[in-house]
């Protein structure tokens, strides 16, 4: 894939400790083409590679505080390091993996030649049905690694069989919905994406036409199936996507009403960029004897994205220090996280007034003005796409700047999937968070 640098800042911030930048280098390890043409500027992609202080000083200031002791300030400040090599090289090609020519034909439209890492590896264990547990980074290619398997499947030796696809977020359902339009096109098969937020009574009359894979978020597919609209018991595989979110506090029981329904399973699979040890009982409840691949750690941010804090003195104004990153010309595609929604809003407000062109995505804006918003984002509308956690989860946006954590994420798992938001694509992004100081 094309190598990439973001630009680097051109000065450092007040009570900003900065380690020196590396320069940036392709993601390791996804391929290299042994022809002419794979070596020049016009590499092929690869499938999925694609800081008075406060905005409200009183409500947040104790609530970072709080969240600060849950974080050990060392792990957000790493500097890029960008692998040239890694001990297994990647040069398998799509057309070297028995994949269907359908399949193959439109991965060629989408631009798309050598599979990632968690593709290769784990696409003949999907083939033959196996349970399995993924784990790599944000921006590595998990979608295309269950889907692409799945309509192989579909179309080896016409296998009809129905697969639902859970997703936390309503920006991830779409962008795996989207994903699996592009491979399907041309084909016979069918994917009904259901999610909060939109007429229900519409996604009903959708479930009475055929479908061959339901992409769904869990609030809106149990409220669909109370009213009796689908049934899973028809539903041979079960994807999971960001898991880790899914098994959390707030979805773990519907995740268990989910799987309770499906007893005519037959594979399972869990995808994510991150792990955690305290959800074990339950994913052995969902999955029986998994096949683990892991390609990153799980508990590792990218090694892609520089990463920094900015410390805030008492005498400094947090705001104020946030707008004069912002007005710098390197910051120029910025996803700026906050843990409340109300304090996303306020800054968005803010910013606007200071000049600054952004937006902001949370759970109380309707689902049309979120895709609405992330559609200025992308197409450079705006600068700053201000989100909360659950609303950027789905964000797939390659050419990110930088994330700027204007207040502290909950855990170290949440803080991983902010920074996976920048660096992707092979490109070096940079991750700054506000702190006290």
């Amino acid at each position: 894939m094309q190598s990439n640098s973001n630009k680097k800042s051109s000065s450092s911030t007040s009570g900003t400790s900065r380690n020196k930048k590396q320069n940036a280098s392709n993601r390791p390890g996804f391929g290299k083409s042994a022809t002419s043409k794979d070596r020049r500027n016009d590499k092929p992609k690869q499938f999925g590679q694609s800081a008075a202080q406060d905005a409200n000083p009183k409500k947040s200031s104790k609530k970072d505080a709080k969240k600060g002791k849950e974080l050990d300030f060392n792990l957000l400040i790493q500097p890029a390091k960008p692998v040239v090599e890694e001990k297994v090289t990647i040069e398998t090609r799509f057309d070297e993996m028995n994949i269907h020519p359908a399949i193959l034909g439109n991965l060629g439209k989408m631009g798309f030649v050598h599979p990632t890492e968690i593709q290769v590896k784990t696409y003949d264990q999907l083939v033959e049905g196996e349970n399995l547990i993924g784990i790599a980074n944000t921006g590595t290619g998990k979608t295309g690694a269950f889907l692409i398997p799945v309509l192989q499947r579909l179309l080896k030796n016409n296998q009809r069989f129905l697969t639902l696809v859970v997703v936390p977020t309503r920006e991830l359902a779409l962008q795996v919905f989207e994903e699996f339009n592009k491979l399907t096109l041309g084909m016979k098969f069918k994917a009904t994406c259901f999610i909060g937020g939109t007429n229900i009574e519409k996604d009903l009359r959708a479930l009475k036409s055929p479908y061959d894979i339901v992409i769904a978020t869990p609030g809106r597919l149990i409220d669909l199936k109370d009213r009796g609209g689908i049934k899973l018991t028809n539903f041979e595989v079960l994807i999971l996507d960001e898991f880790d979110k899914m098994l959390d506090m707030g979805f773990i029981r519907d995740v268990r009403r989910i799987v309770d329904q499906m007893r005519n399973r037959k594979q399972t699979l869990l995808f994510s960029a991150t792990k955690d040890p305290k959800q074990a009982t339950i994913i052995d409840e969902i999955i029986s004897k998994p096949l683990l691949v892991q390609v990153s750690s799980g508990t590792t941010s990218s090694t892609n994205v520089d990463q920094n804090v900015i410390h805030v003195k008492k005498s400094e104004n947090k705001f104020n220090l946030l707008v004069g990153l912002l007005r710098k010309e390197e910051f120029s595609k910025v996803i700026l996280f906050s843990e409340m929604k109300h304090v996303a809003s306020r800054l968005s407000k803010k910013l606007n007034a200071s000049g600054i062109k952004s937006d902001c995505i949370h759970g109380d804006k309707s689902q049309n003005y979120r895709v609405n918003a992330l559609d200025k984002f992308k197409n450079g509308q705006i600068s700053v796409l201000v989100a909360t956690d659950v609303a950027a989860r789905g964000i797939d946006v390659s050419d990110v700047t930088h994330v700027i954590n204007y207040q502290l994420p909950k855990d170290y798992d949440t803080y991983i999937h902010r920074v996976g938001r920048t660096g992707r694509a092979g490109k070096t992004g940079i991750a700054l968070t506000f702190v006290d100081a």
